[in-house]
C-alpha cells in the first residue's frame, strides 16, 4: 500500500453521480444497465441526474432512515459493520 497516496482533494458526489460514474467506468450505457436491472432507462436517467432520490423515497415509504437501506449491517453502537 505504500505506492498509493491519499488524494489531495476530495470531491463530494451524490448517489446519482456515483451510479453514473460506476456505470461509465464499466462501459455500460443506461440501456444496458436497464436490461441488467429491470429498471427502466428513464428511471435510471432520473436517478443519475438526482431528479429521483431513490434512497430517500424508499426510506420514507418504509419509515426508516436511508442509511438503513444502504448499510444494513452497520452497527450504530460500535460504528462498524457487523
Amino acid at each position: 500500500m505504500k505506492q498509493f497516496r491519499s488524494a489531495k482533494r476530495r470531491v463530494n458526489v451524490s448517489v446519482g453521480e456515483s451510479v453514473r460514474i460506476i456505470r461509465e467506468l464499466q462501459g455500460l450505457s443506461q440501456n444496458q444497465l436497464a436490461q441488467r436491472t429491470s429498471i427502466p432507462q428513464t428511471t435510471l436517467s432520473a436517478i443519475e441526474t438526482d431528479r429521483v432520490r431513490l434512497g430517500v423515497v424508499l426510506a420514507r415509504a418504509l419509515k426508516c432512515r436511508p442509511a438503513v437501506l444502504v448499510f444494513p449491517s452497520w452497527d450504530m453502537a460500535s460504528g462498524t459493520a457487523a
